[in-house]
């Protein structure tokens, strides 16, 4: 049960004390009794700040952040916007570890020239279909490159 549902279940009313219904519910009295206070304009502005520069610049964490506010004429250290950042959800961008493990379910396509040694020029062509939507095909006597729709070029 979270914390706001265990406050929720306190009742003054109740015939018992409140220090002994916290106590049931594992509850702190200074959580029951604790008033968040809400942000400060400045804070306001500077999560403001933040989010519109995490937007063009998604890879930026909190230090770059800091000099970025810091550039801006707001006197801010990088704890203070490691913890609005936090506050926020915002995290920077950048390669995790592992990112090279293939994926479940992934193909593994086999290296068709292993076998085969390549000893003079223009053996074995290659081609970035992504790149260029080219397909080369032959019959065994002539190179055809045909088009991404499979038309003759």
């Amino acid at each position: 049960m979270s914390l706001i549902q265990r406050r929720a279940l306190v009742d003054p009313a109740h015939p018992a004390s409140i220090r002994q219904q916290c106590q049931w519910l594992s509850l702190p009295r200074s959580s029951y009794y604790y008033q968040p206070c809400p942000a400060s304009a400045d804070e306001l502005l500077l999560m403001r700040l933040l989010d519109e520069q995490h937007l063009l610049t998604p890879q930026y964490g909190y230090r770059k952040m800091t000099l970025f506010l810091r550039d801006k004429g707001h006197v801010v250290n990088h704890k203070r916007v490691l913890r609005l950042m936090q506050m926020m959800g915002l995290e920077a961008i950048y390669p995790r570890p592992n990112t090279s493990q293939p994926a479940e379910g992934h193909t593994i396509y086999p290296y068709l020239l292993r076998q085969l040694s390549i000893v003079r020029v223009h053996q074995v062509w290659a081609t970035a279909q992504a790149a260029l939507r080219y397909h080369l095909c032959t019959d065994g006597r002539r190179l055809y490159v045909l088009d991404g729709d499979h038309r003759l070029v």
